[in-house]
């Protein structure tokens, strides 16, 4: 059995003292990105980076739509092309169970790539 546990951050900088803390022991993170913001998503980007963890670009999309192609946000956020990026809906179940899968796949995919003491293991 698997044992999933999610945590929200707050984006803001007042909150980033929490995420080291939060990130102890995880596998891996979803950037949940808005496209009508994508500058609001650089700092977890860069800070995910930094600290060597999987993560996975999810795309939200609302009502269904998608107004820019993944390379688009891609190229928008200057990702490296290992880095998944998934077209989700923060509020739809399945949707969301997906891009999960997307990011234990791709955590899973890293460790076995870069093995070594910065990976960060344990929960999602």
């Amino acid at each position: 059995d698997l044992i999933l546990y999610l945590f929200g951050t707050p984006g803001q900088h007042r909150f980033w003292f929490m995420w080291d803390d939060l990130v102890r022991g995880a596998i891996g993170a979803v950037v949940l990105v808005d496209t009508r913001r994508l500058a609001d998503s650089f700092p977890a980007v860069d800070y995910f980076e930094e600290a060597r963890l999987p993560f996975v670009v999810g795309v939200n999309g609302f009502d269904g739509q998608y107004p820019h192609a993944e390379e688009e946000v891609r190229e928008a956020m200057t990702l490296s092309p290992h880095i998944p990026i998934v077209r989700t809906d923060a509020r739809d179940r399945e949707s969301v169970k997906s891009t999960l899968i997307t990011l234990v796949e791709h955590a899973l995919t890293m460790r076995v790539a870069v093995p070594g003491p910065n990976f960060h293991q344990g929960r999602v």
